[in-house]
């Protein structure tokens, strides 16, 4: 009975993990023809875009950590200035 409950388990999870994939197959256009191409610089583009957002969003974090100190210490001073 256990096997029967982790086979089907795991059918549906292979199963839904091709129903959420989001990527694009090219494959089902001819290699030299125009749609082929379309779909081939699409993908390029994509991932071009996702890695240099994801590199952005990296340094935006890196510079907010190591920034954040200083930045309490200018408001402090701030703070003591416009108090006198």
């Amino acid at each position: 009975m256990k096997k029967i409950v982790f086979i089907i388990i795991t059918l549906l999870f292979y199963l839904n993990s091709y129903s959420f994939s989001d990527e694009l197959n090219c494959n089902e256009f001819k290699k030299f023809s125009v749609s082929y191409m379309k779909c081939k610089a699409n993908l390029i583009k994509n991932k071009t875009v996702s890695a240099g957002k994801n590199f952005i969003d990296d340094t935006k974090n890196y510079q907010n950590k190591q920034w954040s100190d200083e930045k309490n210490k200018l408001n402090n001073l701030k703070e003591k200035l416009t108090e006198k």
